[in-house]
């Protein structure tokens, strides 16, 4: 494996790529390094024409527990905002390369690792990983990705998903449609290369134009969404609730 950086590795096999977030004392949470890593990685691995699948998983524990509170918890909310934005951008980002982006979850998918994962093309999850987009009981909406999910389970069932009223197992994330495949606990990365080279062996060019036509109709409206769940998520962090949370992680 090649590290891009301390947060974020690459290792190539055949016509496909697996991204792996390194960031596994913080639970692979997301600060600037992290998401400006994956980005480049991506970007990266879009311009190599050998690269037929990409694979996103996150270094033992599990995916990634979403955004660092101990990273936005020291921004002022200007600088939130921005950082939540680009966490956004990431996710539109994955939507819209060429390359297909599959997510292999084990143990947790959490907050932002939830609409991380879901941002994908396709995702594969070990039977006992736990999904959940805590934030509304942190105090704030949850503040990008939600297209993402409701392109996948619909508005109503996107909404209850984000009163975050219960956890999901891997099984029945899947039987909601947030998951694609599921396999045993421990052979999620195994699963998912097994489909990505089974993608990469596809005619490229029918492949990028199955993506981009799909991707135009699953993104719709993505950004706008993005934009408005920030500006929300900005007014929630100025309520007491979301300040009694934050206030646990500034130094």
């Amino acid at each position: 494996m090649s590290h891009e950086d301390k947060v974020v590795g690459i290792e190539r096999n055949g016509a496909v790529a697996t991204i792996r977030l390194l960031r596994a004392a913080s639970r692979n949470a997301m600060d600037q390094a992290l998401v400006d890593g994956v980005k480049g990685a991506l970007l990266k691995l879009e311009r190599d024409k050998d690269i037929g699948a990409i694979v996103l998983i996150g270094a033992e524990p599990g995916f990634s527990a979403g955004s660092d509170l101990k990273f936005i918890g020291n921004l002022d909310l200007e600088a939130m905002g921005r950082f939540e934005q680009e966490c956004g951008d990431l996710g539109r980002l994955m939507g819209f390369l060429e390359t297909p982006v599959i997510a292999a979850v084990e143990m947790f998918a959490v907050g932002g690792g939830f609409t991380l994962a879901t941002s994908c093309d396709i995702v594969v999850a070990g039977r006992g990983s736990q999904w959940s987009l805590p934030e509304v009981p942190h105090g704030w909406l949850t503040p990008w990705g939600i297209k993402s999910l409701v392109s996948r389970v619909g508005l109503v069932k996107a909404r209850q998903l984000c009163f975050c009223l219960e956890r999901l197992d891997g099984e029945a994330a899947r039987d909601l449609g947030v998951v694609d495949y599921c396999c045993d606990d421990g052979k999620a990365l195994e699963t998912a290369l097994a489909i990505a080279e089974k993608i990469a062996k596809l005619p490229r060019p029918a492949v990028r134009a199955t993506k981009r036509f799909f991707s135009n109709y699953l993104m719709e409206d993505a950004e706008a969404m993005d934009f408005e769940a920030n500006r929300l998520f900005l007014d929630n962090c100025r309520e007491t609730a979301a300040q009694r949370t934050l206030a646990k992680y500034r130094r």
